[in-house]
């Protein structure tokens, strides 16, 4: 059985249908498995990664597990994971760990102390470490929409955006292919765009213009206060500004995992284009 934690989100729900429509036995854990719907026979679970006493009814009968980074219990989650006989977890971990110093940089640092517990515990794990996902680019879809500006602190920094459907392919490929077990994969997109080069593109897609608004580091705060954090929106915000007008490196990671080169931005924008346009 594969537990697949996180079930609500996109990486997650991709994954979910691969294993599924492969047919393989899969488990998807979520803190409101009532908002879950996955394929019909997919059994959903009860799963708060920061509640231990939800783990050994979720790990029951598992061998394998798809864990987002949460550092919150992780050792508690390790050590229900190895009593319940898990013998493989894959973890969704990210780029930032590879920084100059990840101990300091909080968004960093919350993925690493996932990594150094998994890596400590007998159980292999499979590291999983995208880079900017392109579905960040979501959280313009409201203005948009609305027909306003989109507001940007740095709007020359580069960045990798990989879409979630290739993490998804990436990381069935690990945990149905033994010879990748253990490994520690860096996954990139195809391109490394700055935000204004991800505005043309979505703003080609979508078939009209896009206006860049750019703002201070602290109108963005102010802006994302209600759901990023300071210090992550501080970590955000250094890590771009240290990219900016810098194109990032890239990996052909995800080819070598899926078989087939990543998916452009463009792509991306295609796919999820009904999030820009008005309804």
């Amino acid at each position: 059985m594969i537990l697949i934690t996180g079930g609500r989100g996109a990486v997650a729900t991709h994954l979910t249908v691969l294993l599924h429509e492969a047919g393989l036995p899969v488990r998807v854990g979520s803190a409101d498995p009532d908002a879950l719907t996955p394929p019909a026979g997919v059994a959903t679970v009860r799963l708060d990664l920061t509640d231990p006493a939800a783990f050994p009814a979720a790990l029951t009968g598992v061998t394998t597990v798809f864990l987002y980074a949460r550092p919150d219990r992780i050792t508690d989650f390790t050590d229900h994971a190895q009593r319940a006989g898990v013998r493989h977890i894959v973890l969704l971990s990210s780029t930032g760990v590879l920084g100059p110093d990840p101990d300091n940089d909080p968004l960093a640092k919350s993925h690493l102390d996932v990594e150094r517990a998994l890596l400590a515990s007998p159980i292999t794990t499979t590291i999983l470490r995208p880079g900017s996902f392109a579905s960040n680019a979501g959280g313009w879809a409201w203005s948009v929409k609305a027909g306003r500006p989109v507001s940007v602190p740095c709007p020359g920094a580069h960045n990798d955006p990989i879409h979630e459907q290739d993490i998804a392919e990436a990381a069935f490929a690990v945990l149905t292919e033994p010879r990748h077990h253990g490994g520690q994969f860096t996954l990139t997109g195809p391109e490394s765009l700055t935000f204004t080069q991800q505005i043309e593109r979505l703003a080609a897609v979508i078939g009209r213009p896009v206006e860049v608004h750019h703002v201070t580091r602290e109108e963005w705060k102010r802006e994302t206060a209600d759901h990023i954090p300071a210090a992550y929106a501080d970590a955000l915000l250094n890590w771009w500004e240290s990219h900016d007008g810098k194109p990032v490196p890239l990996t052909a990671t995800v080819e070598d995992l899926t078989g087939h080169p990543a998916r452009s931005f463009t792509t991306w924008a295609t796919d999820h284009s009904a999030d820009f346009t008005a309804s």
